[in-house]
């Protein structure tokens, strides 16, 4: 989900430069409708400062190189400008600080563009960032304003305590309502991603990951080992002690493997009983654990049921090593399939990570 909200950055950058461009147009139309031309210079200072920034976080969100912080720094920034922006309109007339609906409204823009990057905390942050800003901004121009006169005017209307609650009560009403669209898309993605009997990312997450986790890898300057891994025999376990057996055997491998793993690696179940682990490493330290995991799972067997008799398990494994195997997902896999199925023609229970 992070990885694809790092995509939703990029998306949030460019739409984010394209509002910036088209709020040009609002403080003309200010102006030409009648409007107050420091309001107008206000609105034209604000629309600049959002195209200059918003250039500057575009370029950033275009690198190759993923900035953890940029989410939050830009989330921060949407919210903050239109602070900003009222702030100053405030400084001249503090009805139009508070009661101008239009720069109001960008609060909302703000919140719900973080749906784009598909991190619930993100839309926490934001939605509690612009109550807080908005909350202060507020009562900072109730305790500095000391005629109530002041707080009425002819065009905005007058501004009270209970309209302010009112809008800061639509802002958490917002900020709930895209976190639970954000929460639900989240749970639906994982859903997708995920393995429901090893809760094992799965092939569709290994075909999205595998690129991003590549550019990471190629950046470092760093190898990468994609190993296909099956079980020997399997379908005699589901034969002979049924389907549910054939379940807890896998479930069985899958906690062996995890145990062994170390940062940075990744098991997916591609499908019935066949896995792919994805090491860090060059190809012969690779084998060197892979060899490992292989004998570990070998000696330690599996109870089909309770009181049952402990059934061995062994797996036949094959390694493909980017980039001298292949540059893609697909040329790994296919170079490592190879490799697997000389494993089995060669006897099961090894693992090969060289051509015969």
């Amino acid at each position: 989900m992070l990885e694809l909200g790092a995509g939703g950055e990029l998306l949030v950058a460019r739409l984010r430069a394209l509002l910036s461009m088209a709020m040009l147009s609002m403080p003309l139309v200010n102006l030409l409708a009648g409007g107050k031309a420091s309001e107008t210079m206000v609105g034209l200072f604000g629309v600049v400062l959002a195209i200059v920034l918003s250039q500057a976080w575009l370029a950033l969100a275009r690198q190759r190189q993923r900035h953890r912080w940029l989410p939050w720094a830009t989330a921060a920034y949407d919210v903050s400008l239109t602070t900003l922006v009222l702030a100053i309109l405030a400084v001249d007339s503090p009805v139009t600080g508070l009661n101008s609906m239009v720069v109001w409204a960008f609060y909302l823009v703000s919140i719900a563009m973080t749906a784009l990057r598909n991190d619930g905390r993100l839309t926490l942050f934001s939605g509690a960032l612009a109550i807080a800003q908005y909350g202060v901004l507020a009562a900072a121009i109730f305790a500095l304003v000391p005629n109530p006169d002041q707080l009425a005017s002819i065009d905005y209307g007058t501004v009270t305590a209970s309209n302010q609650i009112q809008r800061l009560v639509l802002l958490a009403l917002m900020t709930a309502i895209t976190a639970t669209i954000v929460y639900r898309m989240q749970k639906l993605v994982d859903m997708s991603g995920t393995d429901g009997l090893t809760g094992l990312p799965n092939r569709t997450w290994l075909v999205h990951r595998f690129p991003v986790m590549l550019d990471a890898i190629r950046g470092q300057g760093g190898s990468l080992a994609v190993c296909l891994i099956d079980l020997d025999y399997f379908k005699r376990i589901n034969d002979e002690v049924g389907h549910l057996a054939g379940d807890r055997a896998l479930r069985h491998v899958v906690g062996v493997l995890r145990q062994q793993m170390q940062e940075g690696d990744w098991l997916a179940r591609l499908g019935g009983e066949e896995f792919a682990l994805l090491l860090p490493l060059p190809l012969g330290r690779a084998w060197e654990r892979l060899e490992a995991m292989r004998r570990t799972v070998a000696t330690q067997p599996f109870a089909p049921e309770h009181g049952a008799e402990l059934m061995r398990l062994t797996f036949s494994a094959g390694i493909a090593s980017w980039p001298q195997d292949g540059a893609d997902l697909s040329q790994l896999l296919r170079r490592a399939d190879l490799r697997l199925r000389h494993a089995k023609l060669e006897g099961r229970n090894r693992v090969l990570a060289r051509d015969p």
